[in-house]
């Protein structure tokens, strides 16, 4: 008996619900109505997160890797995705029961967009990209605070268009004049019956064994292009300055080697004077080193000699430090007040990103005491009480204090003063 359509379509349907087989457009997060580049992009960013290199002893992983694969293979191809749509999985298995399509190694199929041999490097004899560093400028706030950002780079990928191959139709011949081996042996004479043999890269085929008749319009035949990259990046509290993040297999890729890892250094940048910023106030700033941090204050000559001031410092996370001194409280030009716990989390450099909280370093609290270019109104009596008292508790001669000699010495008919 021969099941209409409509029947037909409903069966295989409700066989892909009892199976627990998961949609392929929900494999790849995307809706039926994406597109060849959209497909690509996805099997790009997945293959990659649950690659077995990436995620060892994870067999959850290494399912959905497979599946990744199978789900990009099913909608790429123009004709299976057409079957699938309409049919779903069983619609699929059918068609290739038939002869009308087959599945490949999901190692292959990663190896066409990454190189390698479908590993990221771990297999004997793989050739391997140069590694990449790059410097990211991080403000002080946010080495305390920890952030989570992004920052761009020109990053060379295998071209979409042509998926590597640098042909627009993707036929790619053996260069005929080394014979596909990327080099050849060239004869030099150097005398009457004296030659050297020398081997010399193909200039037919660039080193690369291949030819294209028809090149890809976007890489030129290059197979490769330079794109500007967008890279998640996260900022630990108390991270070091200078710290190194390790991106493992995400530098300049191309067909003929597995991508070097990206290596990011974090580096501090000089504050914004000119704008609004949160480390600094008035020109004075917080300055880092190590777990500790450093501040500035200025004081009036009033403030260093009579004290009764207070201060409000506002931290790089918002909270503030208060700084004080009673009257009479001296500050010497130049003193260093500690603060325990005020300067920067101390992080771990195993990368734990499980901090305690109690766990800061100091703050230390420079004075400079600013000078006047003249008395204020009271001024000179009050620091003349103050100064005053000051003499009477120390016992102090002024005279003998000052260095003056008390009497001239003679000697040698020469006037000398007393030393």
């Amino acid at each position: 008996m021969l099941l209409r359509r409509p029947a037909l379509l409903f069966l295989l349907t409700l066989a892909q619900f009892v199976l627990g087989l998961e949609d392929y457009y929900k494999v790849l997060g995307l809706n039926k109505q994406a597109s060849d580049r959209e497909i690509k992009s996805a099997y790009r960013q997945l293959s990659k997160k649950f690659h077995p290199d990436k995620n060892p002893n994870d067999e959850t992983a290494k399912d959905k890797f497979v599946e990744v694969s199978e789900a990009y293979e099913a909608l790429i191809d123009p004709e299976s995705r057409k079957v699938y749509d309409q049919y779903g999985h069983e619609g699929l298995k059918q068609r290739q029961q038939g002869g009308g399509g087959q599945h490949h190694d999901p190692f292959d199929l990663f190896s066409r967009f990454f190189g390698g041999g479908g590993h990221f490097g771990n297999q004997p004899g793989q050739r391997r990209g140069p590694n990449i560093e790059v410097k990211v400028g991080i403000a002080l706030r946010d080495f305390y605070n920890g952030r989570t950002t992004e920052f761009q780079w020109d990053k060379q990928q295998i071209c979409e268009e042509c998926e590597g191959t640098g042909a627009a139709d993707g036929h790619v011949d053996t260069c005929r004049s080394c014979n596909g081996h990327g080099v050849k042996l060239v004869r030099h004479q150097l005398a009457p019956g004296m030659f050297q043999q020398v081997q010399m890269q193909c200039d037919q085929c660039g080193g690369r064994g291949k030819t294209i008749k028809h090149k890809c319009p976007v890489c030129a035949g290059q197979r490769v292009v330079r794109k500007p990259t967008t890279v998640s990046l996260t900022v630990q509290p108390g991270m070091a300055d200078n710290v190194k993040i390790v991106y493992d297999n995400e530098a300049d890729a191309s067909p003929d080697y597995v991508a070097g890892d990206l290596i990011v250094t974090l580096v501090e940048k000089e504050p914004d004077l000119e704008n609004d910023n949160p480390e600094h106030v008035d020109g004075v700033f917080f300055r880092r080193k190590g777990d500790d941090l450093f501040w500035r204050e200025i004081l009036s000559l009033r403030e260093a000699w009579m004290g009764d001031w207070t201060r409000n410092i506002t931290h790089l996370d918002g909270h503030v430090v208060r700084l004080l001194r009673k009257r009479g409280e001296v500050v010497q030009p130049g003193h260093v007040e500690t603060v325990p716990g005020e300067g920067m989390p101390k992080w771990h450099e195993d990368g734990d990103s499980v901090y305690h909280k109690t766990e800061f370093g100091n703050l230390y609290v420079e004075y400079v005491v600013v000078l006047p270019d003249q008395m204020e109104s009271g001024m000179e009596k009050d620091f003349w009480a103050v100064f005053q008292k000051w003499r009477g508790k120390k016992a102090v001669d002024l005279h003998k204090d000052s260095g003056r000699p008390d009497k001239i010495l003679e000697h040698d008919g020469h006037a000398h003063e007393e030393l």
